[in-house]
């Protein structure tokens, strides 16, 4: 037995199921990112997503990646204005 490890011995779980293990624990663990960065987030979000949504009116050929992009902007647009009430709404019911 290794020291300082519970008495239990492993279930014995495949090389997966333990990495499937280790992920989930490392997932679910809170990120802590500085305040200026957290309040920016939803700009961020809004930025990228036009950006992406002018970056379709420059390609030209590729027809196939037009899709994508316009995917990626209105998802990252939708989630700025979604963060974005959500914060507005949190501050007007803490006043």
């Amino acid at each position: 037995m290794i020291a300082g490890h519970a008495s239990k011995p492993a279930a014995g779980l495949s090389e997966t199921q333990q990495l499937t293990r280790d992920t989930g624990s490392l997932l679910s663990k809170k990120i802590w990112i500085p305040k200026l960065l957290y309040a920016a987030l939803p700009y961020f979000y809004i930025f990228c997503g036009i950006a992406a949504f002018l970056a379709t009116l420059y390609i030209g050929n590729w027809f196939w990646i037009l899709p994508h992009y316009l995917f990626f902007a209105a998802a990252c647009v939708h989630m700025g204005i979604m963060i974005y009430r959500r914060r507005a709404r949190e501050r007007q019911d803490n006043d």
